[in-house]
């Protein structure tokens, strides 16, 4: 098993490494244990997590992301296009099991400690809980792909989410071939990652 400075350095957002294997049971507990262990305002864990991997909603909710990606393409300037055509945006059939990440603010009651000046603490322990999840998988040699190309309205209703509950997340997981050493955004050109000394500042931001 490798320690927490590998997994951070090494995890990477799946798309095309996934081997087409499901992953099994214990692992994918394993898994979502690490996201549920994950600390949270007021202790609140205000997340779910809903196991999706009947192939043909895997294939239903890839056709509506599959739409959402043509839409964005259809938005770039020629040039910025060129450079997103060959950039795969999910493997939603490819990994097998789709992990949607759920956000119930109701969660812990009317006075959650911890967020009554800052409302966002509960959207960011969620995140907390997808990180570990996230560093888990890699970890366990799996591969995690956050896939964001859809409209909310319609994972809630594919995954029976009711308001004030909200779907934050859909993550493809599964055994991989690989996993690449340079981020695909990089490698494809999109963007490439900040110096670390850029992002430090002392006192103040400026």
């Amino acid at each position: 098993m490798i320690d927490v400075y590998q997994a951070i350095a090494t995890r990477r957002d799946v798309r095309a490494e996934y081997t087409g294997e499901l992953i099994g049971e214990e692992q994918l507990r394993r898994v979502l244990a690490a996201g549920h262990a994950a600390p949270s305002v007021g202790n609140s864990q205000p997340w779910d997590f809903v196991v999706v991997q009947q192939q043909q909603r895997l294939a239903a909710f890839a056709e509506h992301v599959a739409g959402r990606r043509k839409a964005f393409a259809e938005s770039l300037p020629e040039a910025r296009k060129h450079t997103f055509e060959p950039i795969k945006i999910e493997g939603i059939c490819e990994s097998g099991t789709g992990v949607v990440v759920t956000y119930n603010p109701e969660r812990g009651g009317p006075h959650i400690l911890g967020r009554h000046t800052i409302d966002e603490t509960g959207l960011m322990s969620v995140a907390l809980a997808i990180q570990n999840m996230w560093l888990a998988a890699t970890a366990e040699g799996l591969g995690m792909g956050w896939v964001s190309f859809y409209e909310e309205q319609f994972l809630a209703e594919f995954v029976g989410c009711v308001a004030p509950v909200r779907p934050l997340a859909w993550l493809c997981l599964g055994p991989v071939t690989h996993l690449e050493q340079v981020p695909d955004l990089e490698r494809f050109g999109w963007r490439d990652r900040r110096p670390l000394d850029n992002a430090i500042h002392r006192e103040r931001l400026r």
